[in-house]
């Protein structure tokens, strides 16, 4: 191992203890029990903790985190819906693709098979933004709005999300992870199922947490998907014929 290659994996390493140092602070708190002998202290561990832009919680229900967007989004909103009038329709969208749909589109596949309330929190926002966007009345319906702008509710923008990374996964057998996590569903005999390029779908015991693991989740929307598209011949073709039959579905 050259110098350079050595000097970058030490650098590695003193950056993750560094992390590791801050994740126990942000846990632990240091207590010198010389101080005071008659002082009880009493740690609670915190019932969220961010990684990676995205808040997770004991119970895996995201809600922390769907409120965080919401509270950002909507501050960006009021903000763009006051300069709305000095800007075109075209340069509005592109305000709120920065500032709003890149909060929605953000590790949202992890939101996969949260409760309808907590996605209708996020819808909201989307609506919201299209109405602004569109100068849309509050009472006004706002699916023709949507489909006029060709956005994907965010139910469906969870889907495409999910199903891009299983069709990945799945085109691209090398990769170690995908071999674990997926596997074509393959019988001994010549049936007509074995032609049609299907994931083999694990069981799962728990409907909350064990249905909405990847390795359960994206058998089961890969094998949902028209034959068609599971037959594409590169990931490119694959996503954009999905976000048409996804739009097709919505609308």
């Amino acid at each position: 191992m050259n110098y350079d290659a050595r000097l970058g994996q030490l650098n590695l390493i003193a950056w993750l203890c560094y992390i590791s140092c801050i994740v126990r602070m942000s846990v632990f708190v240091c207590y010198d029990p010389g101080q005071d002998q008659g002082c009880n202290v009493t740690v609670v561990p915190s019932s969220s903790a961010r990684n990676l832009g995205v808040i997770f919680d004991k119970c895996f229900s995201f809600e922390e985190h769907i409120k965080s967007i919401c509270k950002s989004s909507h501050y960006h909103i009021r903000n763009i819906a006051k300069i709305r009038k000095c800007i075109d329709e075209e340069s509005a969208k592109i305000v709120v693709h920065a500032f709003v749909t890149a909060k929605l589109d953000s590790c949202n596949s992890l939101l996969y098979g949260l409760p309808k309330h907590l996605l209708s929190r996020l819808q909201s926002i989307q609506n919201t933004a299209a109405r602004v966007v569109t100068h849309t009345r509050k009472f006004d319906h706002i699916t023709p709005v949507l489909k006029q702008l060709q956005w994907l509710p965010v139910c469906y923008r969870i889907i495409l999300k999910f199903s891009y990374w299983s069709a990945k996964l799945s085109m691209e057998q090398h990769l170690t992870t995908s071999v674990k996590l997926l596997k074509y569903n393959i019988s001994q005999r010549k049936l007509r199922l074995s032609s049609q390029h299907l994931l083999a779908t694990p069981k799962a015991r728990l409907k909350t947490y064990g249905e909405r693991a990847f390795a359960v989740a994206a058998p089961r929307l890969w094998n949902s998907i028209p034959l068609e598209l599971r037959f594409s011949s590169s990931i490119d073709i694959f996503k954009r014929h999905l976000k048409t039959y996804l739009f097709k579905q919505a609308f």
